[in-house]
C-alpha cells in the first residue's frame, strides 16, 4: 500500500505535526507501508533528510495559505499513485489541494491537529470571522473526505462547536509517538551538554512551543508562588520562541525574583530532547488548547509523569491511568497543579513513573496510528 501524506511543512519549530509525520513514517515502515510526503519546505531545509519516507518539496508563497501551483501540478499528475492521501491541517493551501486532488480520484482523509477547536473562536473573534468566510471552500474539503481523522473523542466532540455547516464522518485514531531509543545515558549527556548551568539541581520540565496558548505566563507565576518553599527544584522551559514570547516570560521571572530558577535551553531536539525528558521529574504543560499534546505521550514513554491543564485533551485518560495531575488552565489551576506534584509522597511519584510507560504502550504507539490509516484505506 502507497500512501501520501500532504503538510505545509516539516519543520521542527512548527509544532506537533511536523513530528507526529517523523514518527508516523517509521510506523509504516514497520508495518510495510510505503509512505510519501509533500510539503512546502524549500528543498534543502536541514529537516528533510531526517524522515523515513520520500519527500516532495514544492515552495509556495509567504504567508499562512501559502499559494503554491508547483504543489497543485504536482498533485494532479501524481495523486493517482497512491492508495490514499491524508492531508495536514485546515486553513492552507497544501491541504485544499491536496484534497481537490484526490476528490474523485482516490480516498483521502483529513488530520484537524486541533485547529477546529472553540478556543480559538473565543480567543481571536476577528480571525474567526474572516475563517467564516472561508468556510464555504473550506467545508467540502472536510465534507468529502473519507474521515476526518481525530485524536481523541473529547477533540471530535469539541470540533462540532465552531463552524456551521459541520457534518462529516469523524474518526478516532491512536495518536501518539514511538518509543525513545535506548542509549538513556548518551541522551541525558546531551542534554546535559545543551544546559551545563543546570548541573545536577531537580527541576520540572515545560517543552513545547513557547506561544501564548502554552500558558507559560501561568506557569512562570505559579512556580514564583511555590519557588521558596522548594528551592531544591528548578523550572526548565524549552522550546521555540516563534513569535517573540520569551522576554516578556523573562521579564516576569525578573520581576518574581526567580530567574536564577529558570532556564531557557530553546529547542530541543534528538538525544537532548530525550534526556530532558528522562532527567525531569515531571513533565508540565497548562495549555489553554491542544488537541492532543504529543509531548504527553513523549513523557510517559520516558517513564515521567504529567502535569497538565484540563483543556489538554489527553486529560481523561491522564486522570483514568493515574499518570499525572490535571487542573483548570487558570493561575490557580497552574498553582495547584504544582502545590499537589510537591505534596506527594516519593512513594506516590515513584507510582505514577511506574505507571507511566504501560500506559503509554497501550494507548499512544505510533504503530497503531499506522494501522488504523492503512484499515481506513482498505489496507
Amino acid at each position: 500500500m502507497q500512501i501520501l501524506h500532504v503538510i505545509p511543512t516539516l519543520a521542527p519549530a512548527s509544532g506537533g505535526p511536523a513530528e507526529a509525520l517523523r514518527q508516523l513514517a517509521r510506523a509504516y515502515a514497520e508495518i510495510g507501508i510505503q509512505a510519501e510526503i509533500a510539503c512546502q519546505d524549500r528543498p534543502d531545509s536541514p529537516w528533510i533528510g531526517s524522515f523515513a519516507a520520500p519527500v516532495h518539496t514544492f515552495e509556495g508563497q509567504r504567508g499562512v495559505y501559502g499559494y503554491s501551483p508547483p504543489l497543485r501540478k504536482w498533485l494532479a499528475a501524481n495523486v493517482a499513485r497512491y492508495d490514499g492521501v491524508v492531508v495536514h491541517g485546515v486553513w492552507t493551501y497544501a491541504g485544499l489541494a491536496g484534497a481537490r486532488a484526490a476528490h474523485g480520484r482516490v480516498p483521502y482523509a483529513v488530520f484537524t491537529h486541533g485547529m477546529l477547536d472553540p478556543w480559538f473562536r473565543r480567543r481571536y473573534r476577528l480571525k474567526h470571522m474572516k475563517k467564516y468566510l472561508y468556510w464555504p471552500v473550506q467545508y467540502p474539503v472536510l465534507r468529502d473526505a473519507r474521515a476526518v481523522l481525530f485524536t481523541t473523542q473529547l477533540e471530535s466532540e469539541l470540533a462540532l462547536r465552531s463552524f456551521w455547516p459541520n457534518k462529516w464522518i469523524a474518526r478516532i485514531v491512536p495518536y501518539g509517538t514511538n518509543p525513545p531509543p535506548r542509549n538513556v545515558e548518551a541522551q541525558k549527556r546531551a542534554f546535559q551538554d545543551a544546559l551545563p548551568q543546570l548541573g545536577r539541581r531537580r527541576f520540572l520540565l515545560f517543552l513545547s512551543r513557547i506561544h501564548e496558548k502554552k500558558g507559560c505566563d501561568l506557569l512562570i507565576e505559579a512556580f514564583a508562588s511555590v519557588a521558596p518553599r522548594h528551592r531544591e527544584v528548578d523550572l526548565v522551559i524549552a522550546g521555540p520562541d516563534k513569535d517573540g514570547l520569551q522576554a516578556r516570560l523573562a521579564a516576569m521571572a525578573q520581576d518574581f525574583g526567580i530567574v536564577e530558577r529558570l532556564h531557557w535551553p530553546g529547542m530541543l531536539t534528538g538525544d537532548a530532547k530525550w534526556g530532558a525528558l528522562r532527567s525531569c521529574e515531571a513533565m508540565i504543560l497548562p495549555s489553554h488548547q491542544e488537541n492532543f499534546g504529543v509531548v504527553v505521550a513523549e513523557a510517559l514513554a520516558c517513564g515521567r509523569p504529567t502535569l497538565i491543564s484540563n483543556q489538554v485533551n489527553v486529560w481523561p485518560q491522564v486522570e483514568q491511568d493515574h499518570t499525572g495531575l490535571v487542573e483548570p488552565d487558570t493561575l490557580d489551576g497552574t498553582r495547584s497543579l504544582l502545590a499537589r506534584w510537591f505534596d506527594l509522597t516519593d512513594l506516590e511519584k515513584t507510582a505514577m513513573q511506574e505507571r507511566a510507560v504501560p500506559s503509554f504502550q497501550r494507548r499512544y504507539s505510533m504503530q497503531n496510528c499506522a494501522l488504523s490509516i492503512r484499515e481506513l484505506f482498505g489496507g
